[in-house]
């Protein structure tokens, strides 16, 4: 078996395994979707005056931000199609991306949970009375006041966010999707493991630019919104 390192084999696996990025990029859409809905559900109720709410909210968060990706990944994929058993429905063919997004997507719920309640949080109160009082509806208040600060304030930890799901949905090969991780580790071991470093270098290379491309994204993204926000001083 060759064991040599050897440079060229990074630049023939990437065009192996780019087009499996069409897989993760799937996944994570879809869980950053559904996750950002269960986030805004989640922030509604800690922000919410029912403290049976609060509770529930806090706890989710709780629980989902210390159970680590890969447990709650195999929770998932093992309790989900048992838990509907014992009713009678068999979710056993179900593909097993649908298992990866469900994961994710509790997952990166509790993390916006938190991002939304912290952003909303951040904004003056007396914004939202200033607006009503000069004759905005409740409705307006919001629309055109406050979300639109606590967006700005949002988008840095909704990108690093993104991040840490699109490099956590790499562990979906777990549990057999193939993904662009998936298919490194079939071509490693079509390979008898000869080569391992090289395609792990070509995966990483992959990462590192999709991660740099979402970070100067969110970066020009923020620039923008806050333009004309800065407080001018007058003396």
């Amino acid at each position: 078996m060759e064991k040599y390192f050897d440079a060229s084999y990074i630049f023939e696996a990437l065009p192996m395994l780019i087009p499996f990025l069409k897989v993760t990029f799937y996944v994570t859409v879809l869980s950053v979707l559904f996750g950002s809905i269960i986030g805004l559900i989640l922030a509604i109720m800690k922000l919410g005056k029912n403290k049976i709410g609060q509770k529930i909210a806090n706890g989710y968060t709780t629980i989902l931000r210390c159970t680590p990706s890969i447990v709650l990944l195999f929770l998932v994929y093992y309790g989900v199609p048992a838990l509907a058993g014992s009713f009678g429905i068999d979710l056993n063919s179900l593909d097993t991306s649908v298992f990866v997004i469900i994961t994710f997507s509790l997952q990166f719920g509790a993390y916006m949970s938190e991002v939304i309640r912290s952003a909303y949080e951040s904004i003056d109160k007396g914004q939202y009375e200033a607006a009503v009082s000069v004759g905005l509806s409740p409705v307006q208040a919001y629309w055109r006041i406050i979300f639109p600060q606590a967006f700005v304030v949002a988008l840095p930890n909704f990108g690093n966010s993104l991040l840490e799901l699109m490099k956590e949905g790499s562990l979906a090969y777990t549990i057999g999707l193939i993904d662009v991780m998936g298919k490194a580790n079939l071509i490693i071991a079509g390979n008898i493991n000869a080569h391992a470093l090289e395609i792990y270098i070509a995966l990483s290379l992959i990462y590192w630019v999709l991660s740099i491309a979402i970070e100067q994204f969110f970066f020009r993204l923020e620039k923008l919104f806050s333009k004309g926000k800065q407080v001018i001083k007058t003396t």
